[in-house]
């Protein structure tokens, strides 16, 4: 494995897994008022369009990293919508 594909895995790796704190907390909370839905619903676009072009490219480091986070960031959109329909 050369340098450059080590930075991009990590770097892959660390946006991947950013988000799991704040999942993490607003689970724990149920508190929600500080997550911006356009934020996340914008960087879910983002980490979209990068899984296809991923897909297009065939470039599975691009395709498991933003498909994990179009993941995440789907299951903190769920987390922030079911807690604000709950009156959180």
């Amino acid at each position: 494995m050369t340098t450059t594909e080590i930075i991009g895995l990590l770097a892959g790796l660390f946006t991947t897994i950013a988000v799991i704190p704040q999942i993490v907390k607003a689970l724990k909370s149920g508190n929600v008022d500080s997550i911006s839905p356009i934020f996340f619903s914008i960087l879910l676009l983002g980490v979209g369009l990068w899984t296809f072009y991923g897909i297009l490219k065939k470039d599975w480091p691009i395709i498991i990293t933003n498909g994990i986070s179009f993941i995440l960031n789907s299951t903190m959109l769920v987390i922030y919508f079911k807690n604000k329909l709950n009156g959180n």
